[in-house]
């Protein structure tokens, strides 16, 4: 028993060895910045003058920011129509690509590529796709006889035009999620339900899409995660504008932290932000855990 002891002490003292410069890291980079982020929130810090306790000034103050609540209307605009797409899109592409097909795995490479680009890249490749004048989708356009938009200068089409460059960014990795959940589903439900003749839709309503649900619960939730986080495409595409309409919390950030230097103010809105993300986070999963018990 001793020797047992002995081990396993040993096995405890080498696992904590390793783990150590990772715990060190995210404390160094993770940990101590949430918890200044969380001090300059009360204080008025401008990065050229000292620090001065304000209490909750900051967070009083955003109660009266229509811009900040401007922001969090365009994300929720942007989830709304960004969040089903992204997952009907996506559980489409996986349920083709996890057939056994003459290259399929050449197809699910070219389908996850986009995952691996810079999105400020992407964005800016996608400036010019968008061109009003000499952009490849207005060119599509005018060959059906059609007139396209200024797709990222006009307040009707700005958020489309993100929504569609994270769309076609986005889609890819969450293609992957998808097909290794597939993959899990095991094939035995499929004959059986063959057997009692039950059809293709059949089979996907009763089998495939239960079995997803916790593959769809973790997309949904990196999606809407995603949408309150939005920012890259943003800020290159259209700069918040046209009318403040693409603007999002992040970027209001961003311009309240190093173009106006409040720091404080700043870091206000990023706690508020957190929150947000963690009540739609909980509120997806009492959702899903809720659809789950139905079922």
């Amino acid at each position: 028993m001793a020797s047992v002891r002995k081990l396993e002490r040993h096995q405890a003292r080498t696992a904590y060895l390793f783990i150590t410069p990772t715990m060190l890291l995210f404390l160094v980079f993770t940990v101590i910045p949430v918890i200044m982020a969380l001090y300059l929130s009360f204080t008025n810090y401008d990065v050229l003058s000292r620090k001065d306790w304000v209490g909750f000034d900051n967070y009083r103050r955003l109660l009266d920011d229509q811009l900040l609540w401007v922001t969090f209307k365009n994300v929720f605009l942007y989830a709304v129509i960004f969040v089903p797409f992204n997952i009907i899109i996506s559980l489409a592409l996986g349920i083709l690509m996890n057939r056994a097909w003459r290259g399929v795995k050449l197809f699910r490479t070219l389908n996850y590529l986009p995952t691996l680009t810079s999105s400020v890249a992407a964005a800016t490749v996608w400036i010019w796709l968008l061109h009003p004048e000499f952009g490849l989708v207005n060119g599509l356009l005018s060959y059906m006889g059609i007139t396209g938009p200024a797709w990222v200068a006009q307040t009707e089409t700005a958020m489309l035009s993100i929504i569609m460059v994270t769309l076609w960014q986005s889609v890819g990795s969450n293609m992957i999620i998808y097909l290794a959940g597939l993959q899990g589903v095991p094939d035995y439900l499929y004959e059986s339900a063959r057997l009692d003749g039950a059809t293709k839709v059949d089979c996907f309503r009763f089998i495939t899409w239960p079995q997803l649900r916790p593959t769809t619960f973790l997309v949904s939730t990196l999606s809407i995660i995603g949408a309150l986080q939005l920012f890259d495409q943003a800020f290159v595409l259209t700069q918040g504008g046209p009318a403040n309409v693409t603007k999002t919390p992040v970027y209001l950030i961003y311009q309240q932290g190093f173009n106006q230097l409040q720091m404080g103010y700043a870091s206000a809105q990023a706690f508020v932000l957190a929150i947000a993300i963690l009540i739609f986070s909980i509120i997806n999963m009492r959702i899903t855990k809720a659809e789950e018990s139905v079922i």
